[in-house]
């Protein structure tokens, strides 16, 4: 099992086959284009998106149906076929792929990207960063606490990748 050592996540260790492959890279790190999602149970619904070219290069995420229970996932056919996936359907979270936010934190408190998910095709591993076609999503969604005082523990314990 590789080990990798990081900046914000200290040592790692992961399988070879969790790894999940951007072939665009990332908005601003199109060079990069290896990553791990990394979770620890003291901090889920969190998953880190560790650079496995960068070790000082981390993402902080989270299920997008957790910030958006009712979350309306359209790829575009340029993304689609980047993840390898048929233009003839929109694919489904959690069958076909997995979505992902992206978190910031503020001093005003967490966001979330709901604007442009992470989408990671379950089958093959590969992802991109994309930008929605449903109108009415922000890049920067306020995480509004069903339970508020969770979701401060949460963005006091993801400072760590900030």
């Amino acid at each position: 099992m590789p080990v990798m050592e990081t900046k914000n996540l200290g040592k790692i260790s992961f399988e070879p086959e969790s790894e999940l492959e951007f072939p665009r890279g990332l908005p601003g790190f199109d060079a990069r284009k290896r990553f791990v999602a990394v979770r620890f149970v003291e901090s889920d619904p969190l998953l880190y998106l560790q650079s496995l070219e960068d070790p000082g290069l981390c993402f902080i995420t989270m299920p997008i149906l957790a910030v958006d229970p009712h979350y309306r996932l359209r790829v575009a056919g340029e993304d689609l076929q980047e993840l390898g996936l048929s233009s003839n359907r929109q694919p489904r979270i959690g069958e076909d792929v997995m979505a992902l936010t992206v978190v910031s934190i503020h001093e005003t408190g967490p966001t979330a990207n709901l604007l442009a998910p992470v989408v990671v095709n379950l089958r093959n591993r590969r992802a991109v960063q994309a930008v929605t076609q449903e109108p009415g999503y922000s890049h920067q969604h306020a995480i509004l606490a069903r339970a508020d005082e969770r979701c401060q523990e949460l963005a006091e314990e993801a400072t760590i990748c900030s």
